[in-house]
């Protein structure tokens, strides 16, 4: 089987190029980003999901296609851009997939579609979300969602993952790690919220089982592991896994937040993305992101590897190579890019 992945030299992205390859299919990967050398793909389109021409290239010869490209860091990405790349792209994707005669598509939404929606969080709740990102993957789900209504053995698979990590993964479980390794890290207040999160082996292999036979229509889960934990725990869980015995000392939550302040001004004046601000303060410290995945439960899922066990892998692959390399930042810019063939 050939398959398209969009977003393919991702994080998420190169885990399942990685087993499609090495479960002999053929990947077509394509992505505003070039693959590293050794990234199995039997083609790479170097495009964005934006531009048509670049999409029928990848999608040439495919039966199936894995929607893993997202415009998705709450930092320095314009309102529209969201919607351009989360909707927009996804309207494009289908018309696309119309016209080459595939049927068979998964596409990965968020849990951040749910914002203020009230527990539990799963997937018969109503969503209600607060920031574009997650307003802009609900409107991809609509689009999808007509898509699969019309008919003709359309098969769509969506899946809400919540916070993934893992080795390669360079965004906010990667920065917890690097500041309680450099003794930066500190606890604000009692940090009891809890933090609902994804193992990178589990998501994949979760998504593999849900699509393994695909049916007709729209279909929805959430992906998150359990037990969840809160702030404190998981922050124990790194320390442990790096040797200490604590992963920092505790401060009341007022004051960190006011000694956030001056990195909050120094961001509205220069557009930097710093370490430090009062948003990744409250996220980390107050905010609850708590999600349901019962449904993914009772279809078979059932994930190998534990949450305190995946932050033991990715503390492992931080020491070994992540704390050496340099961290990569994706996002899309507003306007569609193009590269020659």
């Amino acid at each position: 089987m050939r398959i398209c992945v969009t977003g393919a030299t991702g994080f998420i992205g190169e885990y399942f190029c990685e087993h499609f390859a090495a479960n002999g299919h053929e990947v077509v990967g394509i992505d505003l980003v070039k693959p590293r050398a050794d990234l199995p793909l039997t083609r790479f389109v170097h495009g964005d999901i934006r531009d048509e021409g670049a999409m029928k290239r990848a999608l040439d010869g495919c039966s199936r296609v894995l929607g893993l490209a997202a415009a998705h860091h709450d930092f320095g990405i314009e309102r529209q851009t969201y919607f351009d790349v989360n909707e927009g792209a996804s309207r494009l994707l289908g018309d696309l997939c119309d016209r080459a005669g595939i049927r068979e598509v998964c596409w990965y939404s968020s849990a951040a579609i749910y914002g203020d929606c009230p527990k539990p969080r799963n997937e018969q709740g109503v969503p209600a979300p607060t920031h574009p990102y997650g307003q802009s993957k609900l409107a991809g789900e609509k689009v999808w969602r007509a898509w699969a209504a019309r008919g003709d053995g359309r098969s769509m698979l969506c899946i809400r993952p919540t916070i993934t990590f893992g080795p390669r993964n360079w965004a906010n479980m990667f920065s917890l790690i690097r500041q309680i390794e450099q003794r930066t890290f500190f606890i604000a207040g009692a940090g009891t919220n809890f933090k609902s999160l994804s193992y990178v082996e589990n998501l994949v292999s979760s998504t593999l089982h849900l699509w393994g036979t695909p049916r007709p229509g729209f279909e929805v889960f959430n992906w998150v592991e359990k037990p969840d934990l809160n702030s404190t725990q998981i922050a124990n869980a790194v320390a442990k896994a790096l040797g200490r015995a604590t992963p920092g000392p505790r401060l009341p939550y007022g004051l960190v937040r006011a000694a956030a302040l001056p990195f909050d001004a120094v961001i509205a004046l220069t557009g930097w993305n710093l370490p430090v601000s009062g948003m990744r303060v409250k996220k980390l410290f107050k905010d609850e992101t708590l999600f349901e995945s019962d449904g993914a439960r009772a279809a078979g899922c059932a994930p190998a590897i534990t949450t305190e066990e995946g932050i033991r892998r990715m503390v492992e692959w931080y020491l070994r190579e992540g704390k050496h390399q340099e961290v990569r930042w994706r996002q899309p810019p507003a306007q569609v890019q193009t590269f020659a063939d």
